[in-house]
């Protein structure tokens, strides 16, 4: 609290832990000023890439809306050092994520207007280069392949029992999804489609709705330069809650976005490489004992629901054209 006093010129009158998000890496709190002015103040641990706040910051000052951006410290900064964390503030915003409230329809349009305004900014040039371009690299692919390998063992944890057993039943469905992410890989980098600016997460645990029924695009850790297809694959791809059919999401989303050809080859690559990343960071966590037992078993529930009948496993394979399902 001193800390965002000294820094800030916010004295805090209190400060309570927000659980929000999974990335154990990051931790929120809600801080309310002497003036009872809420305040998001965010600590990380880890890498920081400064780009999770300046980009939101130049969004914002571009006139695009529904975002969060950081504030400025009394020195002219996005954040600021607390021993070997990182620290930032921005205004609160009170409300639930997309899992836990629906968007509404005409939310749903103004996301498809936001994200294209997103793809369509053009960035400075000092700015564009600290941001990553898409490699479709094959890190996550490995992963999964390797977790395949080590379900073949024994574990005395209960739950990364029940993984190994599952991942073992599923063994070719997870291999298939490996295959298609990694041709349709190589297909990408052989053609270099354009690249725009993309957040590269936008599920719906990424999507604050408010208690006026506006909602914000938060969490900016991982912004790339890739085909804007890496942000299209969420609309109808089973990542933004039960709320919707694939088919009504992606017709209120285009309704915003507007009229654009859709590269399909790379909307069923994300989608496969989604599925794969899950399986391999849900199994991390499970078979190597990270947290606890609680966050261990909604992991295993996550991990499962892909493989459910007409869930993102099912909508991967139906975005893909070019191979038999």
């Amino acid at each position: 609290m001193a800390r965002v006093h000294h820094e800030y010129g916010l004295p805090l009158a209190a400060l309570s832990f927000l659980p929000l998000g999974v990335d154990e890496g990051s931790a929120v709190y809600r801080a309310v000023a002497t003036d009872e002015t809420p305040y998001f103040v965010k600590l990380r641990r880890g890498p920081f890439d400064e780009m999770s706040v300046r980009l939101p910051r130049f969004l914002s000052e571009q006139g695009i809306g529904h975002l969060i951006p950081p504030l400025e410290t009394l020195g002219g900064h996005l954040w600021t050092n607390l021993d070997a964390l990182k620290l930032m503030v921005s205004p609160f915003v009170e409300g639930r994520d997309g899992y836990q409230v629906p968007l509404s329809a005409p939310n749903w349009r103004s996301f498809g207007r936001t994200v294209r305004q997103i793809h369509g900014v053009e960035l400075p040039p000092a700015l564009a280069a600290r941001l990553p371009q898409e490699r479709y690299p094959s890190r996550w692919r490995q992963a999964a392949r390797m977790f395949l390998e080590s379900a073949e063992g024994g574990h005395e944890d209960p739950i990364a029992r029940e993984l190994a057993a599952f991942l073992r039943a599923e063994q070719q469905a997870v291999a298939d999804l490996v295959q298609r992410a990694e041709r349709l890989a190589r297909a990408l980098q052989a053609r270099s489609p354009s690249f725009v600016l993309c957040h590269s997460d936008l599920h719906a645990g990424n999507i604050l709705i408010g208690a006026d029924g506006g909602f914000f695009i938060v969490d900016w850790d991982a912004p790339i330069l890739a085909p804007k297809e890496r942000d299209l694959m969420y609309a109808g791809g089973g990542l933004m809650g039960a709320w919707y059919a694939p088919q009504e999401e992606e017709a209120l989303f285009y309704e915003g976005y507007g009229q654009t050809g859709i590269d399909t080859e790379a909307l069923a690559y994300y989608r496969y490489e989604r599925i794969v990343q899950d399986i391999a960071v849900f199994s991390e966590q499970i078979l190597r004992l990270h947290g606890g037992r609680e966050d261990r078993e909604r992991s295993l529930q996550y991990l499962i629901s892909n493989f459910l009948p007409g869930n993102t496993i099912d909508i991967a394979r139906h975005s893909d054209g070019t191979l038999q399902i």
